[in-house]
């Protein structure tokens, strides 16, 4: 991101960038500001194109045609597909690509094998956009508190993101609804977070799963009626248990083999903070306890399929398990 902020800033852009990752809101954030700080109110410049089947002749033939009346022309190219396959023909243009033309491409998937990928690096920058840490999230909202007039302690902030979640456009949302909830006064308390802002689902599901650990079951019932009553579908409800049974496998998994928590981040696509949770409560399951409650959530789902269960009832005979 460095890197996007000083070209933004010093306005002196690169002829090609790639923005991908999984923090979605900082994708969009990067390509309205990129947007905006090269061609500024000039529409007749900017060509956007989305989508798969692209005329790449066509998007050639205008990245070699001069700017109407302006320094730039810019080419946005979304989730296009061609950082995967079928950009080869863009690949072998794009070193030969006018000065004057910048081409931004947008991918939710990107093989950086591919030579499209190679040859974006080459004369331009790819930035991948992934989960922030905790310390990065608490940062960055603090930040959108004080200019704001805000305060928030470290504390009620921590409280503050396990509640959110590490979704950076609820962050956003939760934030806006704490300032218009604390209009009239500087300092943010535990009282406000807790009275305003909404628990995410994964959250529920963590807080439930910490629940059967500790043979609090009528604790981890109360929080799927919540979930209930916020009409999560039981059988989402059952997936996302499941995923949270296999997430914590492999951390257990890792933790033997004495990985740290920024390589476990890394391969299970998750912020460090949330991993650091989930190594906490790991420690709360044997291995094989977390492997038959895998195989349970399996054996629920194929019994609701069947027809012998009702979706709500194999989630309840799921957090009722003992042992």
């Amino acid at each position: 991101m460095q890197t996007l902020n000083q070209d933004i800033k010093e306005k002196r852009f690169k002829r090609a960038y790639l923005l991908f990752g999984q923090e979605a809101f900082l994708i969009k954030s990067y390509k309205h500001r990129l947007k905006e700080a090269i061609l500024g109110d000039d529409t007749m410049n900017y060509h956007y194109f989305e989508g798969k089947g692209l005329n790449l002749s066509e998007i050639i033939s205008l990245a070699d045609t001069m700017p109407f009346f302006g320094e730039r022309r810019l080419i946005m190219l979304e989730d296009s597909g061609l950082l995967k396959s079928g950009g080869d023909e863009l690949a072998e243009y794009l070193p030969q690509m006018p000065e004057s033309t910048c081409m931004i491409f947008v991918e939710s998937e990107v093989d950086k094998r591919c030579r499209l990928y190679k040859a974006v690096t080459k004369i331009g920058y790819a930035a991948q956009l992934d989960h922030q840490d905790s310390a990065q999230l608490a940062r960055w909202a603090a930040g959108i508190l004080k200019q704001e007039g805000k305060q928030i302690s470290g504390q009620v902030m921590e409280l503050f993101l396990l509640k959110t979640g590490e979704d950076m456009e609820n962050i956003r949302s939760e934030l806006e609804k704490l300032i218009s909830y604390t209009l009239g006064r500087q300092v943010i308390t535990a009282q406000d977070v807790e009275d305003i802002c909404t628990t995410q689902v994964t959250n529920k599901i963590f807080d439930m799963i910490t629940a059967i650990s500790s043979r609090k079951t009528r604790q981890a019932m109360e929080l799927y009626e919540d979930l209930l009553i916020l009409r999560e579908p039981p059988m989402r409800i059952l997936f996302l248990i499941a995923r949270q049974f296999n997430q914590l496998l492999m951390v257990r998994d890792m933790m033997g083999k004495n990985i740290g928590r920024g390589e476990m981040a890394s391969k299970l696509k998750l912020p460090p903070f949330v991993v650091g949770k989930m190594t906490v409560q790991a420690k709360a399951f044997s291995r094989d306890q977390i492997l038959s409650y895998v195989s349970l959530c399996v054996e629920m789902e194929e019994e609701v399929k069947l027809g012998k269960l009702s979706d709500r009832m194999a989630v309840e005979l799921l957090i009722c398990r003992r042992g």
